[in-house]
């Protein structure tokens, strides 16, 4: 029987990506191997529960929504996530997967829109980056990077030419890190560049603050 080791299962509206105000159901797995020096969910990287695949999917069925984020942590950590996607798909479910792009995305079911967070410099876990992935990458997926400074900003300019993202993927995100950045820096210097990348604000940290589970 397949398990997978939960911190939360919650309804709040996604604050980030395509999907950006709508209503979602969150499924966040426990533990990551990286520690990105901005992480805002590293209440996720230990304790959590066992689920059952079952119990997963009838918690997620009890929000009565459409809109299912697998993240974490970082969800590929576990091997069974992937029969979950792809369980969540079977039931009707749009489903999207928030990962760090540190694990292979390789096995990730086709209908699944991957949001790949993109390691910057400036978070000090770009040597995880597994870079094998900007070839596996779908026209349904994404690709984020948080931007701490200017050195990132060009860092993350040079990744999405070398690999054609903006050809490639049906968003390229550009987020300022949390407190980190002025949000007006970011959007000055993609004006200027005039950048086809969209700039994202995390919603539910405008609305709600910095709240786990939100």
């Amino acid at each position: 029987m397949t398990e997978l080791r939960i911190t939360e299962i919650f309804l709040s509206l996604q604050g980030e990506a395509s999907s950006v105000g709508r209503p979602t159901v969150f499924v966040r797995l426990t533990g990551c191997p990286l520690r990105c020096q901005y992480c805002d969910s590293a209440y996720a990287f230990s304790g959590g529960d066992l689920w059952t695949l079952d119990k997963i999917v009838e918690a997620v069925a009890a929000y009565g929504v459409p809109l299912v984020t697998v993240t974490g942590g970082e969800p590929l950590a576990q091997p069974g996530v992937t029969q979950l996607m792809q369980t969540l798909l079977d039931k009707g479910f749009e489903v999207s997967l928030e990962t760090s792009g540190a694990l292979s995305i390789e096995a990730v079911p086709t209908g699944v829109s991957c949001v790949v967070d993109l390691k910057t410099p400036g978070s000090a876990e770009a040597h995880r980056n597994h870079w094998p992935n900007m070839g596996l990458l779908k026209p349904i997926d994404q690709v984020k990077f948080v931007v701490c400074d200017r050195a990132d900003y060009d860092w993350a300019r040079m990744r999405c030419d070398e690999y054609d993202l903006y050809h490639k993927v049906a968003e390229v995100l550009f987020s300022p890190s949390y407190e980190q950045l002025m949000p007006k820096d970011l959007a000055d210097w993609i004006v200027a560049d005039r950048l086809p990348a969209r700039m994202q604000l995390q919603m539910h940290k405008l609305l709600w603050g910095d709240v786990p589970g939100r």
